[in-house]
């Protein structure tokens, strides 16, 4: 399923497609943008093989799918470590509160060191959000200049981007 699975990576970069239940109508549901997966999929992809010994996976998830992304982490042998907050600063959707962030979460395998002190960034990135679902570009940037030599690939990809390996269903 995933083409480089002869590669071994370092960095591990994810926008899982997330299935979500409950769209009051079918205009608001999710899969009108993109086809989604249900968590039991997306922990069964075989993202171990790919995944060298000493590993960080940043991987983003909205709110409501903390505790899904958490089992993910788990399920691609990875140890949830801390996440950063996108402050997308346009108000969205929501049920209980209406969402203008989400997270980036940290996790590591095996003997993984965060970026030097001198390049670390607030927990709090702001950027104005685009297009449905599209993460900051800058973002992948920022983990390419903190570990230049890594081996780095980045999954459910839409674009390719120079310096990364990539994998999705829209590329």
């Amino acid at each position: 399923m995933i083409p480089f699975s002869n590669k071994k990576y370092n960095i591990i970069y994810a926008d899982p497609p997330w299935r979500y239940t409950f769209s009051k109508s079918n205009s608001r549901l999710i899969e009108n943008q993109y086809q989604t997966m249900s968590t039991d999929d997306i922990c069964n992809l075989p993202i171990k093989s790919i995944t060298a010994q000493n590993a960080v996976l940043y991987m983003w998830a909205t709110a409501p799918k903390l505790l899904e992304a958490i089992r993910v982490i788990n399920a691609w042998g990875f140890n949830y470590k801390t996440h950063g907050i996108w402050d997308k600063e346009i108000i969205g959707m929501g049920y209980w509160f209406r969402g203008q962030h989400e997270l980036l979460t940290v996790s590591t395998k095996g003997n993984f060191s965060p970026p030097p002190s001198t390049m670390r960034i607030s927990s709090i990135m702001k950027e104005k959000r685009t297009r449905h679902s599209k993460k900051p570009d800058f973002i992948r940037d920022l983990i390419k200049n903190w570990f230049p030599d890594s081996e780095c690939i980045e999954l459910f990809a839409r674009q390719p981007t120079k310096g990364w390996d990539t994998w999705g269903n829209e590329l």
